[in-house]
């Protein structure tokens, strides 16, 4: 990916060079990296704020909570943690901070998970098992109720209605998640014990 984005840059600049609109790009590139630099501060506000929230909810024991309830669940999608306490807590708080739109609050209980569910797997490392395909493909769905990264996107580029988002979020990352666990469960069904 890399590769392909540093070729198109090139080619883009070789094009313009070509074409005499060396100072078009230079302003481009200048204005570019201003904008970048501005967004990655409204963002850094958004993600300090929602981590906050979710250190507040998870010193508070709301996480725990919240995670007690999910439990039915993951033991629906994930009945070879019955008793691993560690991994369905990771995998509750991943769960619940994608649910609030905090990929970036998600990612460390994420990963904590993924370690969880190799050790218990019996699998060699390097090696998914049925449960770690099932929790990437959950995570990567990703309900979200409030999606804070798109909302603060379309504050910083001037939107009336940041939040407008909102609902189609809600509709989409809803379809998105059930399409997932209809494809967790038709992959169990079909492939016995493991994937």
């Amino acid at each position: 990916m890399n590769y392909l984005w540093a070729g198109m840059l090139l080619l883009g600049i070789v094009y313009g060079s070509l074409r005499g609109r060396m100072p078009d790009i230079t302003e481009a590139a200048l204005a570019s990296s201003k904008e970048a630099i501005s967004l990655c501060i409204t963002l850094m506000g958004a993600m300090c704020f929602w981590v906050g929230m979710m250190k507040i909810a998870e010193k508070s024991g709301l996480l725990s909570a919240l995670a007690k309830k999910l439990e039915p669940m993951l033991l629906f999608l994930f009945p070879a943690i019955r008793k691993e306490k560690k991994a369905k807590e990771y995998i509750a708080t991943n769960i619940i901070a994608n649910i609030f739109g905090l990929g970036w609050a998600a990612t460390p209980a994420g990963l904590k998970a993924m370690k969880e569910l190799q050790k218990c797997s019996g699998e060699p490392a390097g090696v998914a098992s049925r449960e770690m395909c099932t929790f990437l493909i959950i995570n990567i769905s990703s309900l979200q109720l409030i999606p804070v990264n798109m909302i603060a996107y379309r504050s910083q580029y001037g939107s009336a209605n940041p939040a407008f988002i909102v609902g189609p979020g809600i509709l989409a990352t809803f379809i998105s998640t059930v399409a997932a666990v209809i494809f967790c469960l038709i992959a169990m069904r079909l492939g016995g014990k493991k994937s």
